[in-house]
């Protein structure tokens, strides 16, 4: 039987206690606002202008020192250079398809569904937030702008700590603090929520581009294609149903904060999963452990070889402060930035002030419902095709060919709105915009993952996840000082970062098809 130490790969013995006491607390401080929502059943749980009681703050002091107690025990300690075993592992990329692989897949998909149903609950808790604290549309409109600007910076933030302290660990860490913003559930005021949407924007937002490194890490070469948009699509369908069936069965009995207490029992799930889900033997080789990578490495079925004559000189040495550009990979980081951005002019833009066209046409808002809900059920299969189109054709010719469409889809845009007849159906537009959207964002964290070595690729994937959340961000802004442009002007400026990036990504970018991960990891040039 092995020992919980074990299990959950903790770095010593040490630290096991730390994050499970750590945890504890953040768990402890969270119950402790429950009186407080318990309280206001008699008012339909409605909390509005009452005061905090003393509970409720040293709920929040155990929430902050458990937090950081769980992430002193989830440090991944690197070894020496010195003492350092020169030996060379080879990482899965051979090996064949086993049930950790699944098992790892699976427990990965759940965290996405946790992180995703997080960012989708904002939606389902406007409406009743903005009618218990009595604000206008524009000031309730600052929660989703908080939360975005939070999934921004933690992008940002939690690429570089894979980087430093491991896949594995800062997935765990990002669970531990999405259950302590359950709090947002019972705050009175509606800064506080802002605040803690903010925080909980930062937990979530690098969950997406660490599990896309972990999976491509652990997943063989002939799999890792598929799989990575298999999983991470599973986790953002999975969170959207969950966020909206969650919402149909809870919130006419428990109002509109109990979606915001959700965040405690799913994450105490994704750390209950947590033994399913290794941390990369690659990280742990290029941290000094490599006693532990062999093991991970013989649990997934993979070959162990020992070479000192091949050491890489960079092994056991601290990245950390790298950015995700070097020599190698300007072009590409260039390339995939603008890109990145440009799916959020489009997704968290475009998408989102289309409607309101349709309605200044005068259709109401039913019809322009419909339009919009046929466009999206032609977009279902998109996810489906970009898998094997990303698995079995080319990862850098799927990428550029959904872009295409979202650039053919801002062109209908454009006709449409000069009076080109062969555009006036706005489902064209909008058809071309939702698939080329879907398509672009299933495939773009994958292939990033695939183009950048193990020292810099998850603050590379976490570079290009920020930045597609920037984009919203822009486009939230200006919304909010009301400076959106007119929608033919908007889709003008948006088409010329899109063509941009397919110009550069066909230049700059490489082909990973196939490719073993180790010719990343070699300071040798690429080839094409």
């Amino acid at each position: 039987m092995r020992s919980m130490y074990e299990l959950f790969m903790f770095s010593d013995r040490r630290s096991a206690p730390a994050f499970w006491l750590g945890s504890l607390f953040v768990v402890l401080g969270v119950l402790l606002h429950l009186p407080m929502f318990i309280m206001a059943r008699a008012m339909h749980y409605r909390l509005a202008g009452m005061p905090m009681g003393a509970g409720m703050l040293w709920g929040m002091a155990f929430i902050v020192g458990g937090a950081a107690a769980a992430a002193y025990g989830l440090q991944t300690k690197a070894r020496s250079h010195a003492a350092m075993v020169h030996e060379r592992i080879v990482a899965p990329e051979d090996a064949a398809l086993t049930v950790w692989h699944w098992a790892a897949g699976g427990a990965l998909a759940v965290a996405l569904v946790v992180d995703i149903l997080k960012v989708s609950t904002l939606g389902f808790v406007v409406p009743g937030m903005q009618v218990e604290y009595g604000i206008s549309r524009a000031e309730v409109a600052l929660l989703p702008f908080c939360a975005l600007a939070g999934c921004t910076l933690g992008s940002f933030l939690w690429g570089v700590l894979a980087d430093r302290y491991g896949r594995r660990a800062t997935i765990l860490l990002a669970a531990v603090m999405f259950i302590g913003t359950s709090i947002c559930g019972a705050m009175p005021s509606f800064r506080w929520n802002l605040f803690m949407c903010f925080l909980m924007g930062l937990s979530a937002g690098g969950m997406l581009p660490v599990a896309y490194a972990l999976l491509a890490e652990i997943m063989p070469t002939r799999h890792r294609g598929w799989s990575l948009i298999v999983v991470g699509s599973a986790g953002a369908l999975g969170g959207y149903l969950a966020a909206s069936g969650f919402s149909a069965l809870l919130q006419p009995e428990f109002g509109w904060r109990i979606m915001w207490f959700l965040n405690l029992p799913s994450g105490l799930i994704l750390i209950a999963v947590s033994p399913l889900i290794p941390e990369s033997a690659r990280f742990l080789v290029h941290i000094g452990r490599p006693e532990e990578a062999r093991a991970t490495l013989t649990r997934f079925g993979s070959i162990v070889v020992s070479e000192t004559e091949d050491w890489d000189e960079e092994a056991g040495l601290d990245h950390s402060h790298l950015p995700p550009i070097d020599r190698r990979f300007v072009g590409t980081t260039i390339a995939l930035t603008i890109a990145a951005l440009s799916w959020g002019f489009v997704n968290f833009g475009l998408l989102l002030w289309l409607p309101g066209e349709l309605i200044a046409e005068g259709r109401n808002m039913g019809g322009a419902a419909t339009i919009i809900a046929r466009s999206s059920f032609i977009a279902v299969p998109v996810v489906a095709v970009a898998a094997v189109l990303y698995s079995r054709w080319s990862t850098k010719g799927s990428l550029l060919v959904m872009i295409g469409i979202i650039a053919l889809g801002l062109l209908a845009v454009v006709l449409r709105q000069n009076g080109v007849a062969a555009a006036s159906n706005p489902v064209v537009a909008l058809t071309l915009l939702i698939v080329g959207s879907t398509g672009v964002i299933s495939i773009l964290l994958p292939y990033t993952a695939e183009n950048y070595p193990l020292r810099i690729r998850g603050r590379a994937a976490g570079w290009v996840a920020g930045c597609s959340k920037g984009g919203g961000l822009i486009c939230q802004g200006l919304g909010s000082l009301a400076l959106v442009p007119a929608i033919g002007t908007s889709a003008i400026a948006i088409a010329v970062p899109t063509v941009l990036s397919l110009g550069l990504i066909t230049a700059c970018c490489r082909e990973t098809r196939g490719r073993d991960l180790r010719e990343l990891e070699s300071s040798r040039p690429l080839s094409a």
